[in-house]
């Protein structure tokens, strides 16, 4: 008696997703200075709200320097701190954006608590950036244990000693270090957040969408971390950081704009 030929089952055909489809939007090189008129006209509409992100951005930045100036050991632990409450701040500034292209009137309150609802895919995302830094911050010490000559600088001369001729191969390494982490944070981050926000999306998705905004719009894209970084580095030059005061949410407003440029939806609305 033969035994019945066995017949393999078919392979497994996932159901398409209902999820609706993301579009990469190809733009200008220099659409990131659109993208600063329209937070600068946000930041001026919006005075009140602008100045509570702002002060608190300025409250950051004043901490993280008076911890870098008394207890520079505990400066990673503080730049983590920061890294954890920055992006919900910065979330409420992109609410604030969300609701005046909406038509919407901005409320301090529902900015300041937007990101309560997103909470799961929030505390992924910091999570993803708080190992990134930790990882710069190895790498950082390991360039020191390499390539630094002149022995660990104090903290009143952390700056001449780095910029010493005798250690310009750390300055090299270090640059090139630092800014291979620096661009995979930001990369991962750039429109993320305002994903999260607008679609309630998973942070891997979010993230993975923010790198295929960096990989489709490459030369834009590094030229908005480059004024991200200019306008940032000009503000804290100014005494007392005051610069951050409306740099933090004119950034704020326009990197919304940057994600709303550069990714594109079917039938794309921002819901209330």
């Amino acid at each position: 008696m033969s035994l019945p030929e066995y017949e393999a089952p078919p392979p497994y055909v996932p159901p398409p997703s209902d999820a609706p489809a993301k579009t990469i939007v190809l733009i200008s090189f220099f659409a990131p200075f659109h993208w600063l008129r329209q937070g600068w006209c946000d930041l001026r509409s919006q005075p009140g709200i602008s100045a509570f992100f702002g002060i608190a951005f300025w409250i950051m930045a004043l901490v993280l320097g008076a911890v870098f100036r008394s207890k520079p050991e505990y400066t990673m632990s503080i730049a983590s701190g920061c890294l954890l409450v920055g992006p919900f701040f910065a979330m409420g500034l992109y609410e604030v954006s969300r609701r005046v292209e909406a038509g919407l009137q901005p409320e301090l309150g529902a900015s300041v608590t937007c990101w309560d609802s997103h909470l799961k895919s929030m505390g992924m995302l910091v999570l993803v950036l708080i190992v990134l830094e930790l990882l710069w911050g190895r790498a950082s010490l390991v360039v020191f244990a390499i390539f630094f000559n002149t022995g660990m600088p104090s903290t009143t001369g952390v700056i001449t000693a780095i910029f010493n001729p005798e250690n310009l191969d750390f300055v090299a390494a270090y640059l090139v270090v630092g800014g291979g982490f620096a661009m995979l944070v930001f990369s991962i981050s750039v429109v993320s957040i305002p994903m999260i926000l607008d679609r309630d999306t998973d942070a891997i998705s979010a993230a993975i969408t923010s790198l295929e905004v960096m990989f489709h719009n490459t030369a834009a894209m590094l030229l908005w971390g480059f004024v991200i970084a200019l306008l940032v580095g000009a503000s804290i030059f100014i005494p007392w950081s005051l610069g951050l005061l409306a740099v933090g949410p004119l950034l704020g407003y326009a990197s919304w704009y940057a994600y709303r440029a550069t990714v594109q939806w079917p039938q794309d609305v921002t819901v209330a």
